[in-house]
């Protein structure tokens, strides 16, 4: 129905009217659902329901101004309940604080398959999916839409790893100056490394060959990202827990980033609101280890190369840090290179040929209001770690960097892999 509407041979209407009478009329009420029946189900109504929007709201982009018309058509089950209303239960009854329309947890995290993170033969991470097949749920079944979809659900699940492995750490049960620390350290280093290949190879893929072109990307995935009710914020990479709490793991040289952070929450689910507003009240593990040897921003400034080197050798546990923020530093570069390739330049060239915006969803910044100067900003805060000048001294060559640092006997370098897995939900 949608490549129908969009490509002219339906009316937009005609989504609206068939998913009420095939989809909503037989549905039982909300608190007939399991939590994980609730889940799917969110799922599946928010991609309909955000479907629904777009198409009435394209129609008359009056009607951008009152998002919630769109659903005052559609009545659920026998008893004819609001959508509205129908969704806002449903959310309840799977008893994680889901918002009251779609979001990035139930079209990213519930959508695609459960996802298995690997260092060598280890399992370090599993972020399950709310179904029991292999499919990913898309708006139009565009090969483009189901390859980005993926690539968010793996990326994410590498970062919930990384995380994990950092956590003890940072909650205080491992010392940051152990062996334990520095393994730690190293192998959260060898996934956000895998994370930044992942994402590096998605943008040079070419459409047709598992890529995604902009032109899709801009004209009609992004628009479906429409509000349902007014000031509401739709799904976005931008609300992607892990990411965030990544960033205050690590540390991130950006002013009230915690109040950033927060204008995402009513987005979030309850369990990753709890736990980012918990690590905004701790230091970060980078300011923890720099107090810890002694260190801090000042010193590490002024301090001249052979002595930053004797440093790095004589503590092995900095030396590590450093390939930790370096490959974090490349994740923040590369995300920025996304937004870039698939949003700001060809926005910018639109604009310079006189093509101009999008008027339903706006290409010129994402879907929460980031522009491309915060992003570059962001971007910059995560490589300007205090660690950065041990990278200078090798001219930013990480493999180099690698190299030159010093491993503690019998520590490794496991390959790190994601893949989907077999999940019964």
């Amino acid at each position: 129905m949608n490549r129908a509407i969009l490509s002219g041979g339906e009316r937009p209407s005609a989504l609206a009217t068939e998913f009420a009478r095939s989809a909503l009329a037989g549905l039982p009420v909300p608190e007939a659902f399991t939590p994980g029946e609730a889940r799917r189900l969110v799922t599946l109504l928010g991609l309909s329901g955000a479907s629904v929007a777009r198409h009435y709201q394209e129609e008359d982009l009056s009607r951008k101004a009152r998002p919630r018309e769109a659903f005052a058509s559609l009545h659920v089950g026998p008893g004819e309940i609001p959508f509205l209303e129908y969704f806002a239960r449903l959310v309840d009854r799977t008893g994680t604080g889901h918002c009251g329309r779609d979001s990035y947890a139930s079209l990213v995290r519930w959508n695609v398959p459960t996802t298995e993170v690997r260092l060598g033969d280890q399992v370090v991470a599993v972020m399950p999916g709310a179904f029991d097949d292999a499919r990913i749920r898309t708006y139009t079944a565009d090969p483009g839409e189901v390859s980005f979809f993926e690539l968010l659900k793996k990326s994410e699940a590498l970062e919930l790893a990384a995380n994990d492995i950092l956590e003890p750490i940072s909650a205080g049960t491992v010392d940051i100056l152990s062996a334990e620390a520095e393994q730690r350290a190293r192998s959260a280093a060898l996934l956000l490394t895998a994370l930044y290949r992942l994402n590096r190879d998605f943008v040079r893929l070419p459409p047709g060959q598992g890529g995604l072109s902009t032109e899709h990307f801009m004209d009609v995935f992004r628009q479906f990202a429409v509000h349902w009710e007014t000031g509401d914020l739709p799904p976005s990479g931008a609300q992607d827990p892990e990411f965030l709490r990544r960033d205050f793991l690590l540390g991130i040289a950006f002013p009230d980033y915690d109040l950033h952070v927060k204008q995402v929450f009513p987005a979030l689910l309850e369990d990753e609101r709890r736990i980012l507003a918990e690590h905004m009240e701790r230091p970060s593990l980078t300011t923890v280890l720099l107090t810890s040897l002694g260190l801090d921003d000042v010193t590490l400034e002024t301090m001249p190369g052979d002595q930053m080197l004797a440093t790095l050798h004589r503590h092995s546990i900095l030396g590590a840090w450093c390939l930790l923020l370096a490959a974090n530093a490349k994740v923040g570069a590369v995300h920025l290179m996304l937004a870039e390739k698939y949003l700001f330049k060809p926005q910018r060239g639109r604009d310079d040929a006189g093509v101009g915006d999008r008027l339903l969803v706006s290409n010129r910044k994402g879907t929460t209001g980031m522009d491309e100067p915060l992003l570059v900003r962001l971007a910059r805060a995560r490589q300007h770690h205090p660690l950065r000048r041990v990278g200078h001294l090798y001219a930013g060559d990480v493999t180099r960097l690698a190299s030159a640092v010093p491993r503690p006997a019998g520590t490794s370098n496991p390959p790190a892999t994601v893949r989907f897995v077999t999940h019964h939900a």
